[in-house]
């Protein structure tokens, strides 16, 4: 679409909750300002909230997983690392092809300090990203190399979190 001037490489990492709503905040305003919007959730793999709310915007937003499920507690298995390769097979398509403004890779950091994808990959996805194309990049465990090469990076910093008094996620609020 080529709406934007000039787009740049955001980072939201760290410890503390925000990271994917930030981004996702990012997304609504975009669609506001009629921009296109691909959103690839890695790791993830299960139907949560913001994406049926995300639906609702379909003429502007598209969003696709490529995870099944978060296996933080676990081992990756080859079916887990097939999916986020092909994911990023697909983004590096859909990033070059002009029809997007904004594209988030959601939980990326993650699934590059996993394994699931190889950290040269993401380095190149970033080096391909159009000059009016801004990319989004979220999740704990950022790269050093990432952050070098991105424009802005905004770290969430736990302070202080209900869940250390054992309040469960919470529909609609952190699922």
């Amino acid at each position: 679409m080529g709406k934007l001037k000039k787009g740049y490489v955001q980072v939201y990492t760290g410890d503390g909750k925000g990271k994917t709503t930030a981004a996702f905040g990012l997304a609504l305003r975009a669609a506001g300002y009629d921009l296109q919007v691909f959103i690839a959730q890695f790791i993830k793999g299960r139907r949560y909230s913001e994406i049926k709310a995300l639906e609702k915007l379909k003429d502007n937003i598209t969003i696709e997983q490529y995870g099944r499920g978060f296996f933080i507690r676990k081992e990756s298995s080859s079916e887990d690392i097939k999916v986020a390769k092909n994911g990023v097979a697909k983004i590096k398509n859909l990033l070059t092809s002009g029809k997007y403004d904004l594209v988030i890779l959601d939980e990326i950091n993650v699934a590059v300090y996993f394994k699931l994808i190889n950290l040269e990959d993401i380095l190149d996805l970033i080096d391909l990203k159009p000059d009016d194309t801004e990319l989004v990049l979220t999740g704990r465990k950022v790269d050093q190399r990432i952050i070098e090469k991105a424009d802005l990076v905004t770290e969430m910093r736990e302070i202080k979190h209900y869940y250390s008094n054992g309040v469960i996620a919470r529909k609609g609020i952190e699922k």
